[in-house]
């Protein structure tokens, strides 16, 4: 349950609710093999996401899901740490251009099990990354802007880099672009370090469209600064730009502080964000101010 505060803006009825419903189930087969399952449901009854996740000892896992948003490249759009929800994520329609990868469309990732402690690897292949998902023994029809897509992601914690606390990630992600001359190609990088309550991390990622006009390429820079003043209350800190490289060069941004307290089941939310050049335009109507309060119940 949210209540949202738009300054200098008419919201109409800013009170908000969200039911989300998820089952979820796992078990192991005669083989050896683990299997689990995953259905996501949002308001409405609308389908969030399904997927189902199949373990072979001495190889990894498969998840085939149909357009898990977390799948892939999609799901370092932005890792730095918050105690709530991203800097644009917080009531404010930034309209943001950060990586997804090939996770639009249904397809399966692989996360091997055979990479040294501390590296988590992981490699996604969707057919057509914007083409919708189809049931049992189906087909989806081919999308007329995109084709096969591919991400690779890598993940390197503390027993790696040898600091306690410090992690590195990255990925990269090629696209075939059915309206383009040039594949979509997208890559990121990032570092968090965390010491007692206190955590702080850098995120960069670009795009490239593949375009040879109008917009062609977005550069994002990212940082999270949050602090765990007990086990139930933190307050954090998030940045965001994004260039977009085009006829006018315009950068979005977005900032918000937040504070988040937990108990029980209980989670209230206090955001205070802003945002300037929202969906890329320089007019004055495109810097806003929000705050935004949640309550979340979990049962």
């Amino acid at each position: 349950m949210s209540w949202l505060s738009l300054d200098d803006t008419s919201t109409g009825n800013n009170l908000g609710i969200g039911s989300n419903y998820t089952l979820s189930g796992s078990g192991e087969l005669d083989n050896g093999w683990g299997v689990a399952l995953a259905i996501a449901m949002t308001n409405a009854g609308g389908m969030s996401n399904t997927n189902v996740t199949v373990t072979v000892p001495g190889a990894g896992s498969f998840r085939i899901s149909q357009g898990v948003s977390g799948s892939g490249i999609d799901r370092m759009d932005d890792m730095t740490p918050n105690v709530w929800e991203e800097a644009y994520g917080t009531g404010l329609s930034t309209g943001i251009n950060t990586v997804s990868g090939a996770s639009g469309g249904a397809g399966i990732e692989w996360t091997p099990d055979m990479l040294p402690e501390g590296i988590t690897g992981r490699v996604s292949y969707s057919p057509d990354v914007t083409g919708s998902g189809s049931g049992d023994l189906a087909t989806s029809g081919a999308s007329t802007t995109s084709g096969a897509g591919y991400d690779v992601t890598l993940e390197l914690s503390d027993a790696v880099t040898g600091m306690t606390g410090l992690t590195i990630y990255g990925g990269m992600s090629d696209v075939k672009n059915s309206s383009a001359s040039d594949d979509r190609e997208e890559e990121t990088i990032g570092i968090k370090y965390a010491m007692g309550g206190l955590t702080v991390g850098y995120q960069w990622s670009e795009e490239d469209l593949g375009t040879s006009s109008s917009e062609q390429q977005y550069e994002n820079d990212g940082y999270g600064v949050t602090f765990a003043i007990n086990d139930d209350l933190s307050i954090g800190y998030n940045h965001y730009e994004s260039q977009q490289t085009s006829t006018t060069n315009v950068t979005a941004e977005a900032s918000s502080l937040q504070v988040a307290y937990s108990m029980g089941g209980a989670s209230l939310r206090i955001a205070q964000a802003e945002s300037t050049n929202e969906d890329y335009n320089t007019a004055a109507y495109y810097d806003k101010d929000a705050t935004t309060i949640s309550v979340a119940l979990a049962f």
